[in-house]
């Protein structure tokens, strides 16, 4: 079976030339880091993941997880895994320095990301969902609960889980039962959770808990929803590590990502599941968008990852099976398949989607990294608008193309992919979940519709198409006719996605139904002109690389699949234009 490489040379062709980090770095004075520093630590990401992760994924698909005696049971294979991510410093690349953190930019921190969970998503998810934790609680905790727990979940010592979804209650926060009690200066928590993703395991010493409920008399809706700090194992007055009172009632049979445990939670079946508030009562949801924030970007790294994933093993079993005969009538005998023109067509599919996903998920991690560096300035600000407008796109896009793009992966492998052998159908039910989790896509374009496109009066979906249009601009001035060709083709989508931003806005003020019909298509719409702007701004900076190496062959290659993704999918990306004003008119007599 092929091995996993870690295409190092195009994140690190994103964090050089269209991130240009050093000049970042030396923007917020950080002397400890370089472009060089960080790819040799991207590097070494890519060799631990493909000895130690990839080699287990298939190994963890088919063993799966166990239930026993209320314990979750990992394959025992990603306990040795887990001691050894721990002890060689994976789990730290987050988080402050002061709490033994590396502090990594994001940017970085998603390459690495995309690294651990192309080669194991399900053991990957665990650290994600830590990430998530760190930051709330660097953003939210107070001193006391961040020198306690900040250490142990950086280091990987712990990990951590949010808990928001309840049987009655899916993505609708606002009637959950979960309830708070205050004593002793302690809240003593009571309720059920479900969908509870790594909600224990046997690898980390302990496991904290965060947690949605209410307080007595909390004013009604997500208005009274207060967070909480609950930990598996907690010290009593005496020191004593005591187990909280939190049982694992049943762990779910899926679909794929089977060796990702994920669990039903009760909270107090006694006197109550011991656990601390986390910033101010009734504001518990908004310290827990950082946490959904920070997973919903890392979502739609995810689907990044497995489309890579599956991409090497489809481009890999292409040049091994021989079948058919060349069209081209100078070569003679059966050939390897990637010789047949439709099977390029669908691996360079899945290569520049890939390579799109990547550039934006980066880029939109840069973004976070000059708000929080530069949080009061106006460029921090504009940052700030920026990646959350982003956000819900990278989560919803990228995710539904790794079902079309893992789905390719089958049909390139033909009867093979369908057989688990080649391990391409694992990726293919693995990825289905990531349209769903952290806020189904549909809900991730409603956000887009109804609050990202309204920010700063609709002022910041504007920046966004004019940095486009700036990029378009430059390519249309080029002598290279294949950039001009691309640049014209992404105005011709910018003055549709404008004229459909804007219809959008209009009818949802007269009428939120017709405007929310096409929210999802044209949140997909948006994802197509994002990565065309992407792998055209590429393709400006490798022209540049050409014109000092003209033989440069990664160069090269990049302008041909930029060039492959504009010209199939910023026509696309127009084309739903119509699709975006007229499906209501339909959906309404629909029932």
């Amino acid at each position: 079976m092929e091995k996993y490489v870690a295409p190092v040379e195009d994140m690190s062709f994103v964090l050089n030339n269209l991130l240009d980090i050093d000049n970042y770095l030396k923007s917020i004075n950080n002397k400890e880091l370089s472009f060089d520093s960080l790819k040799m630590v991207i590097e070494e990401a890519g060799k631990f993941a493909c000895d130690e992760l990839d080699t287990i994924n298939q190994i963890g698909d088919q063993e799966g997880i166990k239930l026993e005696n209320g314990v979750v049971r990992m394959p025992e294979s990603f306990i040795k895994a887990y001691k050894k991510f721990v002890n060689t410093g994976w789990f730290s690349i987050i988080g402050e320095k002061k709490y033994g953190g590396q502090d990594l930019p994001l940017s970085a921190v998603v390459i690495i990301n995309e690294i651990m969970h192309s080669t194991n998503m399900s053991f990957a998810t665990n650290n994600m969902l830590t990430q998530g934790a760190v930051e709330l609680l660097e953003s939210h905790g107070n001193e006391k609960q961040k020198e306690f727990y900040l250490p142990n979940l950086i280091s990987g010592k712990w990990s951590g889980t949010m808990n928001l979804t309840e049987p009655h209650a899916g993505s609708d926060l606002s009637s959950i039962k979960t309830k708070a009690i205050e004593k002793d200066k302690k809240f003593l928590i009571k309720g059920t959770k479900i969908y509870i993703t790594h909600g224990d395991q046997d690898m980390s010493d302990n496991i904290i808990h965060l947690v949605l409920a209410k307080l007595p008399n909390a004013p009604e809706g997500v208005r009274g929803i207060s967070l909480f700090l609950v930990p598996k194992y907690f010290l009593n007055d005496k020191g004593t590590k005591v187990k909280n009172d939190i049982k694992v009632i049943s762990v779910e049979h899926k679909l794929g990502h089977n060796a990702s445990p994920t669990c039903v939670l009760n909270f107090g079946e006694n006197e109550g599941a011991i656990g601390e508030l986390v910033g101010e009562p009734n504001q518990g949801l908004k310290a827990m968008f950082t946490m959904m924030n920070n997973a919903r970007l890392n979502v739609g790294v995810q689907g990044l990852a497995i489309s890579e994933r599956a991409y090497q093993k489809a481009l890999s079993f292409s040049k091994e099976r021989i079948q058919g005969y060349s069209l081209n009538k100078n070569i003679t005998g059966p050939v390897e398949i990637i010789k047949h023109p439709d099977v390029k067509r669908m691996l360079m599919e899945m290569k520049s989607q890939t390579e799109a996903m990547r550039g934006l998920a980066i880029t939109t991690g840069n973004f976070i990294d000059k708000y929080k560096n530069f949080p009061n300035s106006p460029e921090g600000k504009e940052c700030l608008f920026i990646s959350n407008l982003l956000t819900p796109i990278v989560k919803a896009w990228c995710t539904d193309q790794s079902i079309y793009i893992t789905s390719l992966g089958v049909q390139v492998h033909g009867g093979m992919g369908f057989i688990e052998d080649t391990g391409a159908a694992q990726y293919y039910r693995d990825c289905r979940i990531l349209a769903i989790y952290e806020g189904t896509n549909g809900i991730q374009a409603l956000d887009l519709l109804r609050r990202k496109l309204f920010q700063e009066n609709g002022e910041t979906y504007k920046k966004v198409l004019q940095i486009i249009k700036n990029t378009a601009e430059l390519a249309i001035k080029s002598e290279n006719n294949n950039l001009k060709e691309m640049g014209e083709l992404l105005f011709k989508s910018l003055d549709i996605i404008e004229d459909c931003s804007v219809w959008l806005i209009d009818k949802y003020e007269e009428n939120p139904e017709i405007s929310a019909a096409g929210a999802t298509p044209f949140l997909n719409m948006f994802g197509w002109v994002l990565g065309g702007w992407i792998m055209l701004d590429s393709a400006n900076k490798a022209q540049l690389i050409i014109l000092k190496d003209k033989n440069n062959k990664f160069a090269k290659e990049k302008i041909n699949t930029a060039s492959f993704f504009c010209n199939t999918y910023l026509p696309l990306a127009s084309s739903l234009q119509n699709t975006i004003k007229k499906s209501f008119y339909a959906l309404e007599n629909f029932n």
